[in-house]
């Protein structure tokens, strides 16, 4: 928790810290622990990258994720592809590793590690087609990396290209449909089915969540695309208590990465990274310089996006410990020259991650691309009343939000909802319908069960576009009268 709270205030990938952890436990460090078992390492790896999908995917919001889909898909099948070529390249012809090293690097680091994006994407304000793109590819391009370096990791002969890319395709169909059937029928349960508990929701989510993981496993599908895709369908289907469930989830994936990083650290030998220090610096180099911009401009060469968000894209390719436990792959399965290869790939992440992590916003500014002025979304949170055929909405007006200022009565909503309560500066009271709402206001909202989806969607465009919000187009479920 420490960790957290330095990385936060400090600027610096908390990577880099748990990871620091990790290896001042370990056999070069303080208490010297001796730890040299990367199936373990991999085993608990995937488990935790499970977590860290599902809150990614929770998180994810559909309505600036759904015009950015080709694009994010493009980047992860095409972009991988032309990332994997590049970068083993330069590590056969520049770094002299024999071909199977070289395509095994060049696999492990073209996947975008989806905890990084996603942690530094929610604090940068950039255009939603940019976040959209971005948060879809790190959860879409962990499933064909994983497929390309277990085949490279291969000790027998490999498949042809073409039955290889066939069999991409085929897992990830069938990890999608997974995904998106158990996602769907896991909301529809959570909906129609009451918990005896509020606290039994956020755990429903992710056992739903890690369901398909194992249901898209165990039918030879992609499990990890199937773990985001049924979270993102959870995230945005307005379950009870969607909030608290973001927010265990959110819990969790910080435990997920704190343990995942300092295993690794814990399993790396420091000693042995001085001699693979530079031929690490030039494949980054290499990766990071020509083969991700290559990679994004052939991808998105049929959507027309501008230069300035091509470059942005090419930067955020964010590794984190994703990449270091694709490493451990080739480990456990004996390939020749294994500890080169975690050693390379470990150097990259550390080193490329210090570099690239801390000057994204910089960099989203300098192009001109940071969007101050977009509001910030409310936070709502519903608690269904069975017998009452009611519910309770709880709304957080945050900072930034166009809500502040708006009296209760320009609200506008519903008949069958009511603003009952506002909690203000640790106090409460019952509002009049004069009352004008302010940044850090929570309010209390009762609405009858036919009208609580229009309250919703009544609150949230108030929140983005103020008063005028109906008259103005922005949605709501209010049109514009006439006299």
């Amino acid at each position: 928790m420490a960790a957290v709270r330095v990385s936060s205030r400090s600027g610096l990938p908390s990577l880099l810290l748990y990871l620091g952890i990790g290896i001042a436990m370990g056999q070069d460090g303080l208490l010297e622990l001796q730890f040299d078992d990367p199936e373990l390492t991999q085993v608990i790896g995937y488990a935790a990258l499970v977590v860290i999908l599902a809150e990614g995917g929770l998180g994810t919001k559909w309505k600036e994720i759904r015009p950015a889909l080709p694009a994010a898909a493009a980047l992860a099948t095409v972009g991988v592809a032309v990332s994997v070529g590049v970068t083993a390249a330069a590590a056969h012809y520049l770094v002299g590793l024999p071909w199977q090293q070289a395509l095994i690097v060049g696999a492990v680091v073209s996947s975008t590690d989806a905890a990084a994006v996603f942690s530094v994407l929610r604090k940068v304000r950039l255009p939603s087609r940019v976040t959209g793109a971005l948060e879809a590819e790190s959860g879409f391009n962990d499933a064909p990396v994983v497929i390309l370096v277990v085949a490279f990791s291969s000790t027998g002969p490999m498949d042809s290209w073409y039955l290889l890319v066939g069999e991409i395709a085929l897992e990830l169909a069938i990890g999608a449909v997974i995904g998106l059937a158990t996602g769907w029928l896991g909301a529809y349960a959570l909906r129609h089915v009451a918990l005896p508990a509020s606290g039994l929701y956020p755990i429903a989510v992710m056992a739903i969540a890690v369901m398909a993981y194992a249901a898209g496993a165990m039918a030879h599908g992609s499990g990890f695309l199937a773990v985001y895709l049924a979270s993102m369908v959870l995230g945005n289907a307005k379950l009870p208590h969607s909030p608290a469930n973001r927010g265990f989830a959110e819990g969790l994936g910080w435990l997920a990465q704190i343990g995942m990083f300092v295993l690794l650290g814990l399993l790396v030998t420091p000693h042995e990274l001085l001699g693979d220090f530079w031929p690490a610096v030039v494949v980054g180099l290499m990766l990071t310089a020509v083969a991700r911009p290559v990679g994004v401009f052939i991808s998105l060469l049929p959507f027309s996006i501008p230069w300035r968000e091509q470059v942005l894209m090419s930067w955020a390719g964010l590794r984190g410990a994703v990449p270091i436990i694709f490493a451990t792959i080739p480990m456990v399965s004996g390939v020749e020259g294994n500890d080169r290869i975690f050693n390379i790939v470990f150097v990259l992440v550390v080193v490329y991650t210090l570099v690239q992590g801390p000057t994204l916003p910089w960099l989203a500014k300098r192009l001109r691309l940071g969007d101050p002025s977009e509001a910030a979304d409310l936070g709502i949170e519903s608690a269904p009343l069975e017998r009452l055929r009611g519910h309770l909405l709880s709304v957080a007006i945050p900072k930034g939000s166009r809500m502040h200022g708006v009296e209760v009565a320009e609200l506008r909503l519903p008949a069958g909802a009511a603003v009952t309560l506002v909690v203000r500066d640790g106090k409460s009271f019952v509002p009049l319908p004069a009352t004008a709402l302010r940044h850090g206001d929570e309010l209390l909202v009762v609405a009858t069960d036919p009208v609580r989806d229009a309250a919703e969607r009544r609150l949230r465009a108030v929140g983005q576009g103020g008063k005028l919000a109906g008259w103005l187009g922005t949605g709501g479920g209010t049109r514009r009268r006439s006299g």
